[in-house]
């Protein structure tokens, strides 16, 4: 959001310097002046946090056009990752087979 986007209707120092008629029956001076106080305080943090995004969106924006454009590539699956050129089905069933007999020896033979 850009501040063409964001019209300011109020200022801080617009606020401050409001006026208001007063009746018979009006509001207490001081307590209208110690809320709108306290809405300049809240307004003019909120005007400060705008325009810090503002900036921020902008420096942002910048930094996305001026870096390089990166393609991702599809990481290989565990069947090309985990066989070599030339691998069938059949060598790694065998390969298994003979793992197996190394790690486990004879353990195999006698439980069937």
């Amino acid at each position: 959001m850009t501040s063409e986007q964001f019209e300011y209707h109020l200022t801080g120092k617009e606020i401050l310097e409001k006026e208001f008629k007063t009746g018979l029956r009006g509001y207490n001076p001081e307590d209208v002046d110690e809320f709108l106080d306290m809405v300049i305080k809240d307004y003019s943090t909120f005007t400060q946090e705008i325009e810090a995004l503002q900036a921020e969106n902008i420096r942002l924006v910048q930094e996305l056009d001026n870096a390089p454009v990166r393609t991702t590539q599809p990481a290989p699956t565990f069947q090309a990752a985990a066989q070599p050129a030339g691998t069938t089905n059949f060598d790694i069933l065998k390969r298994l087979s003979n793992l197996e007999k190394h790690v486990f020896g004879n353990k195999l033979d006698d439980n069937e």
